[in-house]
């Protein structure tokens, strides 16, 4: 387990998704305000349904942009100009090693599929 990629998470993301990835509470119903509470990272949520490229592109440059959803009403902010990418991916990786093994395997079988169709489109 990455203790930098654990520090980053900490630091960045464990006040709104949880110390041990566990989300806010009703996190699937929009708040009073519209927006959706912070999802948990762990296997109850759904961070493990995409793959490395889109999470990483939600954390930089933030959900509504890197899913182009132009009106996405978010708390959470784009990490670009506040982590490197480096730090991200620390931070991702960090996320992806707390999983159970089976959803580690079949994340990476969707990175596969993922990197597959993105490379017979080019």
């Amino acid at each position: 387990m990455s203790s930098r990629g654990e520090a980053v998470y900490v630091a960045h993301c464990a006040s709104c998704h949880g110390r041990n990835l566990e989300g806010q509470p009703e996190w699937k119903s929009q708040d009073k305000d519209g927006f959706l509470p912070a999802p948990p990272h762990d296997e109850s949520g759904h961070t493990w349904h995409h793959p490395d490229t889109l999470l990483f592109s939600i954390t930089k440059l933030g959900v509504a942009e890197a899913a182009n959803l132009k009106d996405y009403k978010t708390r959470m902010p784009a990490f670009g100009g506040i982590l490197t990418d480096a730090e991200i991916i620390a931070a991702l990786s960090y996320i992806k090693s707390r999983w159970p093994d089976d959803m580690r395997r079949r994340h990476d079988e969707l990175n596969r599929v993922f990197a597959r169709r993105e490379s017979s489109a080019r």
